[in-house]
């Protein structure tokens, strides 16, 4: 789809573009009760939906050559309440029963989720068109604390340089 067919799209709908491409990260994860502390790479793909109205993000995440988490994200902006929305499917297997939702404020988008085990915050920061960094908090249910889980920085690469999706 070309940048011409996204401008008859609200400015909330356009803002989600930002995300569209084949990028490639370098994260830092956090020692949690689902997983060990260290480092990993991910491969990220995310495609305009439905004239982009939608944004589709396919995660897949790296650890010691081998693949240690996936997750499929639609992204979408809810005109009626002026919210971004977030809904993902993921390996662990946890079904949402409502998505995030969040805001753009500048170039940083913040998205925030609570279910039974707890509350998710997850920031993408654009530093530029080609660069962008994500940080994902957890909050418990009965805890009062946000704990790290991933933070990372990714690179915009070719399309073709991500395989396996």
């Amino acid at each position: 789809m070309n940048a011409a067919s996204f401008s008859s799209l609200s400015s909330g709908h356009q803002r989600l573009q930002a995300l569209i491409g084949a990028w490639r990260g370098e994260e830092e994860v956090a020692g949690t009760q689902w997983t060990d502390a260290g480092t990993a790479t991910a491969d990220v793909l995310a495609e305009a939906q439905f004239g982009g109205l939608f944004v589709l993000q396919r995660y897949r995440q790296r650890r010691d050559g081998t693949v240690s988490f996936g997750a499929h994200t639609v992204f979408g902006f809810d005109q009626q309440n002026s919210v971004v929305t977030m809904h993902q499917f993921d390996s662990t297997g946890f079904v949402p029963a409502l998505p995030a939702s969040g805001a753009w404020n500048g170039d940083e988008l913040t998205l925030d989720r609570s279910s039974p085990r707890g509350s998710a915050r997850v920031a993408y920061i654009f530093d530029d068109a080609d660069t962008y960094r994500m940080r994902l908090h957890f909050k418990p249910a009965g805890s009062d604390a946000w704990q790290d889980m991933v933070s990372g920085i990714y690179r915009r690469v070719s399309p073709s340089s991500i395989n396996g999706f």
